[in-house]
């Protein structure tokens, strides 16, 4: 039995190879260009603990590409952060901006560290002495850091204020996104990846994605993940009509069939710490609420969950991915055979990001919008960015013939091309955008 290569960067890798070859005028040096990340950024540094010892840490950041604006990605604090994974965050974080149309490439960093069995002012000094170690690396207009996995508003702050005391004289607030309303936050930051999630699959439910569905209403629904973007997703899809049928945290899961209430689940959580035990429900484990009998399938945790080992008990006919990478080419294999469809990540979760954009647009200005606006301003994004994926497609899928020929003219290599799935038409999209970005400006020097 073959072992599917759980490598996030090589399976970000795959799938850029994978829209390349729909892309046969493509230069093939300009692509090998556009896989490999511009600057990696390795630091090692010690803190002084509570405890009273030494710890040392290990912190990456990685730039992919910064043809289309400055690198956007955010800072990851967790145990099983590799070099490799946020290598292949910072690609996602690339092809994500440029599906939605926003002025950023793609940039990740992330500490090997468990915040959860760190205090407060540990964590304190691992983001100082992070940021300090990256210095210039980072900056409003070079790599602007926001959170992630492990990282939240209050650590944005602190990233914000070490970046100040370094940077005096200048407005430094643009350096980060995702902070505190109160230091230049943007309303409705914390909402975004979620809203951004719902705004794309109304969209894609009202042309059609789904036979005879054409909105959320009625729809069962089961999350992975009840950290900032599942927990609002429960919430806002909720409030959208669907059912709320599972949830899940690191800790395990529950189950009703009838209905979860996401208000009762999250206050259930904020008491307890966990989702396990929320009364009405039933206890389940990660991995069977993946295979659950439900209409759509959220994974909003962490990447690597939905394999070639588990898609075929996949029982969704939707999967919106709101974490990053939760799904590897080998399950996608599997999960369009079975006529599951799949919002992929670079379009599903990208409303943080766009979100982050309007938060930092607004730091340069010395503004504050509206959360209305910023919402108004979201769905139309979201809107526009599943329109032109959903064409693409559709776009591909009509001419396979016909750039299976043009492939053969200009002696490319392999099999005759087959119809694509929406990942790969995003990343058609995206790949299509960077190029033309890369070529315009010209190769320097």
């Amino acid at each position: 039995m073959t072992t599917e290569d759980l490598n996030p960067f090589h399976i970000a890798q795959r799938q850029l190879d994978d829209a390349a070859r729909y892309l046969p005028e493509l230069e093939p040096g300009l692509f090998e260009f556009l896989k490999q990340p511009d600057k990696v950024i390795v630091v090692e540094f010690p803190i002084s603990t509570t405890s009273g010892g030494v710890r040392n840490f290990v912190g990456y950041r990685a730039v992919h590409n910064r043809s289309r604006g400055p690198g956007k990605g955010g800072i990851r604090f967790h145990p099983d952060v590799t070099l490799d994974e946020v290598r292949a965050l910072a690609s996602w974080m690339t092809w994500k901006c440029a599906v939605v149309g926003i002025p950023f490439g793609g940039a990740k960093g992330g500490v090997v560290c468990d915040p959860k069995q760190l205090s407060e002012r540990d964590l304190a000094h691992i983001v100082r002495r992070f940021v300090s170690e990256l210095g210039d690396n980072i900056g409003p207009y070079t790599d602007i850091p926001a959170p992630d996995v492990g990282t939240n508003a209050r650590t944005m702050a602190m990233v914000f204020d070490t970046y100040e005391m370094m940077h005096r004289g200048q407005n430094n607030l643009g350096v980060v996104t995702g902070k505190p309303i109160h230091i230049g936050g943007s309303l409705g930051r914390d909402k975004a990846t979620a809203r951004g999630g719902l705004f794309v699959a109304r969209r894609a439910l009202e042309r059609g994605l789904l036979d005879g569905v054409d909105d959320l209403r009625g729809l069962t629904v089961a999350i992975q993940g009840f950290g900032n973007s599942g927990g609002h997703a429960a919430t806002l899809f909720a409030e959208d009509g669907a059912r709320i049928v599972a949830l899940s945290d690191s800790r395990g899961g529950v189950f009703n069939a009838d209905g979860i209430d996401p208000a009762a689940a999250h206050e259930h959580k904020r008491a307890t710490g966990a989702l396990d035990g929320l009364a009405g429900t039933e206890s389940i484990t990660n991995q069977e609420l993946l295979s659950l009998d439900c209409d759509v399938l959220i994974p909003a945790a962490l990447e690597n969950v939905i394999t070639s080992g588990n898609a075929a008990d996949v029982k969704a006919r939707l999967v919106i991915e709101l974490a990053n990478g939760p799904t590897t080419p080998g399950a996608d294999a599997i999960l369009s055979g079975k006529g599951v469809v799949v919002l992929p990540d670079i379009l599903a979760n990208a409303g943080g990001v766009t979100v982050s954009y309007y938060e930092w647009v607004q730091n340069n200005k010395n503004e504050q919008w509206d959360e209305e606006d910023v919402n108004t301003r979201l769905e139309r994004i979201m809107t526009r960015a599943t329109d032109g994926v959903l064409e693409k497609q559709e776009q591909i899928n009509g001419s396979v013939d016909a750039l299976t020929a043009q492939r053969k003219e200009l002696g490319r290599d392999g099999d005759p091309l087959q119809p694509v799935d929406l990942r790969t038409a995003a990343f058609i999209v995206a790949v299509e955008r960077v190029a033309q970005v890369t070529l315009e400006r010209g190769i320097w020097p």
